[in-house]
């Protein structure tokens, strides 16, 4: 929607859901929260139900808890992008390339290092209240694991920079690496201690039922359209509508819809499968551990101890789609791929079938700096996440806020130096530069 539209800002589309979450198959069925229906008043609307706005209602409600704050989410909660995350909130950059440490990016390292710690910080603090177990919450640590020369070069450079940093972490030979995983196609790896690795439906589902009023959810209500009201905005939605004084966009590449960073935003679509259960007797290793892959888009893995038996996460492929949904057939597609990875890894369960299968939206921007700040008098978006979304949407989510109350702190410093995101080429130029990127990354990769 143009500015020549006097402040008005319709959604041209609405979230899809992308296959079914093995976190969300694997959970009771929610009792989602009411729609909304009828016409109410709150101090800051949020749209979007997923790291980024339950962050920003938390952070709202701890700077100051008389605030009315209106959550919608489109759908249910823990069904949409959130709900289809791979579960880690990781403290230190995730790409395991000596490329991001070079030159400037000492300072760059500190500030991502912030930003991804005062995410865990919030959610460390919820699991405290709530008293999450460790199936849902586990300050456990994550691996980073190679699957060949390069691999295992790049543990090395990023070991050494995290000495360089003083960052606690541990390098692992093949058979310790194997000791952890069961696998012997691992040939090495890296712990860093400071991740907390989340059931991530689960969680979302929990940080969202332990809002306390007057902060209100409503789920299965998509806002509309907003609009200038007065001193503040107007929201409608399908069956009701609020006036509030001011508006955190927590939509991720959805953003776009309502016109924002039009052009300045890749969405991208990552994919998952998740493997039935399966005896933990047929696999050696640790009965729960989480990686993330030495090199930049190879390929995530998690075991997940369901208690009666295990199940193998594997997370790959990825795929721009500048409609924001993806089709059936692509998630098929993702789904050829992921059955070999598991079966170039784990030889020893070959007998054992994926059971869920499904892809999750990312938006990314050119220059790697999320879509932040205030972009109308009175609305501020957190969107942008970059891949990272249990983390930097957390953290997007919390400075948004805390920017809608003029709170001043290190984490919305370190938001007020990025830059703003580049605006793209024009199509098709950037559909086919996106593409051709994509694939040289993923083939870069290789056996990672």
């Amino acid at each position: 929607m143009s500015r020549a539209a006097k402040n008005v800002f319709v959604a041209s589309k609405l979230p899809k859901r992308a296959g079914v979450s093995g976190w969300v198959a694997t959970l009771p069925p929610r009792r989602p929260r009411p729609a909304l229906s009828e016409a109410i008043l709150a101090d800051v609307a949020i749209i979007g139900g997923g790291f980024a706005g339950l962050s920003a209602a938390h952070r709202l409600s701890r700077l100051d808890p008389t605030l009315r704050v209106a959550l919608f989410e489109a759908g249910i909660v823990g069904e949409g992008p959130a709900g289809a995350n791979s579960g880690f909130i990781i403290d230190l950059p995730h790409e395991v390339s000596s490329d991001d440490f070079s030159g400037e990016s000492e300072g760059k390292f500190r500030d991502s290092v912030l930003l991804q710690r005062s995410a865990i910080a919030l959610a460390s603090e919820l699991a405290a209240e709530n008293g999450w177990g460790e199936d849902l919450f586990d300050p456990c640590g994550r691996y980073s694991i190679a699957m060949s020369e390069e691999g295992d070069r790049h543990l090395e450079a990023y070991s050494q920079q995290l000495s360089k940093m003083g960052e606690a972490h541990r390098l692992l030979k093949g058979k310790e690496i194997e000791a952890v995983t069961g696998s012997k196609a691992f040939t090495s790896g890296l712990f860093s201690p400071g991740t907390v690795i989340i059931q991530p439906a689960a969680y979302v589902r929990s940080a969202a039922d332990c809002l306390k009023a007057p902060v209100r959810l409503y789920e299965q209500t998509p806002v509309l359209s907003f609009e200038r009201s007065g001193d503040g905005w107007l929201l409608k939605t399908p069956h009701g509508s609020v006036q509030a004084a001011k508006i955190i966009l927590a939509n991720n590449g959805h953003a776009e819809s309502f016109g924002f960073f039009r052009r300045r935003l890749l969405h991208v679509f990552t994919y998952a499968s998740m493997t039935e259960e399966f005896d933990p007797a047929g696999l050696g290793g640790d009965r729960k551990w989480a990686a993330t892959p030495a090199l930049p888009m190879g390929t995530t893995v998690r075991r997940i101890n369901t208690g009666g038996g295990d199940r193998i996460l594997i997370r790959s492929r990825y795929s721009y789609n500048p409609g924001i949904e993806i089709t059936d057939a692509a998630i098929r597609s993702a789904g050829g791929l992921h059955d070999r990875k598991f079966a170039h890894r784990f030889p020893a369960l070959a007998g054992v079938g994926m059971q869920y299968r499904w892809g999750g939206a990312m938006a990314l921007t050119h220059n790697h700096v999320p879509a932040f700040g205030e972009i109308e008098r009175g609305v501020f978006a957190a969107c942008g996440c970059n891949g990272l979304g249990a983390s930097n949407s957390t953290a997007a989510g919390m400075a948004a806020a805390e920017r809608v109350l003029g709170h001043q702190s290190e984490l919305v410093g370190v938001y007020s130096r990025l830059a703003a995101p580049v605006l793209l080429p024009p199509q098709p130029l950037t559909t086919i530069g996106a593409k051709i990127h994509l694939a040289w990354r993923e083939w870069r990769a290789g056996t990672e």
